[in-house]
């Protein structure tokens, strides 16, 4: 039996068990029969098993350069290093969506092991089921990686020549993934509180560990994408408002929105259906980006161009909203909220402003992407929407945001009293005066970056009340000294410690893009072997070319001493790339990491003669910042998922008998 038919048959099985565990969870459910519930987790035990064979299987046929399979002959190529021969199997159309569909069944099979047994679980089940049964009857019906060619080539082209050129190929998408597909955990138990009758708080509780993993690898991969554009493209930059990096961020926006929001209905018990909705949307999003991404109608460097995918996605996304929709009408006596909002200036009025903000950046981004296709569609005419656009809508709310985020943790529930909001404000003013003061002297004029310095001053104060007022609160009542009460502070609140570490790596990262995007520099060189060129400071001084060959790709670069005051810096290295089997050419720039300030060169043209080169020299301050910040986000992420350690009074009060 070839590999093809392996991993054909694998998908298949995973198509059958996927059936059956629907099959059976909708009737154990209804007739509470134990037997046929854990025979419904089983079947989602063995769909992880049978997509794990079908994955493992077509990463032996491209490691082996079988050309019999479809996928590998379209995609791979003898050429290419072996990371490349791994990552290639979510590098294109075919092999994404078996990849898409292997994660899934693994957030199901570890919801069927660690979910807690409650009366949501059999349902959230059959609709995890129900979205991977999607997936394999495309994978086997529409877009089949594993079809074999008779007569196979000796070779294949590889894949795309800009996702051989950079390690993050084998890092990005995987986080994308796992951060799309984790967010399908919660859209499944909000669906399952509906049919249940149930849409309370328990959902979100049951759930509130999966939305954060969802989320946090979303957000590492929208930050390693950045990365990865900056590093590669070679235009000095990181985000583009490309149409592909607007259909990503479009989830994260809406989940974001719905972490906030879930607590206003825990403490308050009030959104009920806003929260539906926005799972409901963040979901509905991740299907239309894929259907946007795959189907062709977009033109970017990310896209995968035409595939037969994107009719199947475009009507997976009008079901999702007809079904779920629907049964937000059929339950709406139960989503109705029987607490209002006391008044606007609360905790609840802040999360219920942030987000209004939030889905106001959500629509304006989807109208600025969708409207050329809608043009097209109905006059024929290519329209574009640029960044201009992007930015003149998004970055007032975004600074609003900014703001908000550190007034609204300080806002007491149902209403602020007058005199402790006074005195909160009066402080967070002082900070965003400081800051912005310092740097309105230190020479930033622009508008927006110096209100986002300010924010950044007024956010760090808020983060210290919050932190100080915990503190200094339990030392004065226990008697401790600070430093201990905060160790504690930290070790049994780490959810909200956690979150308090990720508004600080928001922080650094919006200091990171404003000085990276307001005072950003972009010229080009015309350098001559050892004779210096002034950049803003720096000596730029050309020294000679070098070749490499390689059995994947062939480089020409320049070795460029980046120099200040007669001391060498750096040497960098940007090279010119042309891979096997393609006429695109790709470079690979070279970039000098400082804390204030990188320097970025990208080699544009080498003369024939070698006796000049064409140099784009960018100087982007702060930008170093976005990474690490991201990287703080991160780390305050998975802090927020450790659990929270049980103080010792806790449990002596737990083992007293009632």
């Amino acid at each position: 039996m070839v590999l093809g038919q392996i991993g054909s048959i694998s998908v298949l099985l995973a198509l059958g068990l996927s059936i059956y565990g629907v099959i059976v969870g909708v009737l154990g459910a209804q007739r509470r029969d134990a037997r046929l519930l854990s025979s419904a987790r089983y079947a989602a035990l063995t769909v992880f098993m049978a997509l794990t064979v079908a994955v493992a299987v077509m990463e032996f046929a491209l490691l082996t350069d079988d050309f019999s399979v479809g996928y590998v002959a379209r995609g791979s190529s003898i050429a290419s290093p072996i990371w490349i021969k791994v990552v290639t199997m979510w590098s294109g159309l075919e092999g994404s969506i078996l990849f898409w569909a292997w994660v899934l069944s693994g957030y199901t099979a570890a919801l069927a092991i660690f979910a807690a047994n409650t009366p949501l679980r059999p349902w959230g089940l059959v609709v995890m089921q129900s979205v991977q049964i999607f997936f394999s009857g495309t994978i086997i019906f529409v877009t089949n990686p594993f079809t074999i060619i008779p007569n196979p080539p000796l070779d294949g082209p590889g894949p795309n020549a800009l996702l051989q050129n950079h390690w993050m190929m084998a890092v990005h998408p995987v986080l994308m993934y796992l951060g799309i597909v984790g967010l399908t955990v919660p859209f499944a138990y909000a669906i399952a509180a509906l049919i249940t009758k149930r849409p309370g708080s328990e959902w979100m509780r049951e759930t509130r560990t999966w939305t954060l993993i969802g989320w946090g690898f979303l957000t590492a991969a929208i930050v390693a994408g950045g990365w990865w554009s900056y590093e590669v493209l070679g235009w000095g930059g990181y985000w583009g408002w490309d149409q592909v990096e607007n259909v990503i961020f479009l989830p994260w926006l809406t989940a974001t929105a719905f972490i906030h929001s879930v607590q206003v209905q825990e403490r308050r018990r009030m959104l009920k259906s806003w929260n539906v909705f926005l799972i409901v949307l963040t979901f509905s999003l991740s299907i239309l980006a894929t259907f946007l991404i795959r189907s062709g109608v977009l033109t970017s460097v990310h896209a995968f161009g035409d595939g037969p995918v994107g009719p199947v996605f475009l009507g997976a996304f009008v079901v999702t909203l007809l079904v779920s929709f629907g049964l937000v009408a059929l339950r709406w006596d139960q989503l109705r909220d029987h607490a209002e909002l006391d008044h606007p200036v609360s905790r609840e009025g802040g999360f219920l402003l942030n987000n209004v903000l939030l889905l106001a950046i959500t629509f304006a981004v989807l109208l600025g992407t969708i409207f050329p296709l809608i043009v097209e569609a109905f006059t024929g005419d290519k329209v574009t929407v640029g960044a201009p656009f992007f930015n003149q809508i998004s970055v007032p709310i975004l600074v609003a945001l900014f703001a908000l985020m550190g007034i609204g943790p300080l806002l007491p529930w149902r209403r602020a009293e007058h005199q402790s909001l006074l005195r909160n404000l009066l402080w967070l003013g002082l900070g965003a005066l400081l800051s912005g003061g310092l740097a309105y002297v230190f020479g930033m004029r622009k508008i927006y970056p110096l209100l986002t310095v300010a924010f950044a001053g007024l956010n760090l104060v808020s983060l210290w009340l919050l932190i100080s007022g915990s503190v200094s609160a339990r030392s004065r009542s226990t008697g401790k000294n600070v430093f201990s009460v905060f160790t504690n502070y930290a070790l049994d609140s780490r959810r909200r410690f956690g979150s308090m570490i990720v508004h600080f790596g928001v922080v650094v990262v919006a200091l990171g893009i404003a000085g990276s995007s307001g005072y950003r520099l972009d010229t080009q060189f015309r350098l001559a072997p050892n004779e210096p060129v002034i950049f803003e400071g720096y000596e730029l001084t050309f020294r000679r070319l070098y070749a490499q060959s390689l059995p994947s790709r062939v480089s020409e670069g320049a070795i460029i001493e980046v120099a200040r005051n007669g001391r060498i810096l750096a040497v960098l290295q940007p090279r010119i790339n042309q891979f096997r089997n393609s006429s695109q050419a790709v470079t690979t720039p070279g970039v000098m990491y400082r804390p204030l300030e990188d320097v970025y060169l990208n080699l544009s043209d080498i003369d024939e003669n070698g006796s000049f080169i064409i140099v784009r020299a960018v100087r982007s301050p702060l930008i170093t910042w976005i990474w690490v910040g991201g990287l703080i986000m991160i780390l305050g992420t998975g802090y927020a998922l450790l659990p929270a350690r049980v103080p010792a009074r806790e449990v002596s009060q737990e083992m007293v008998p009632a």
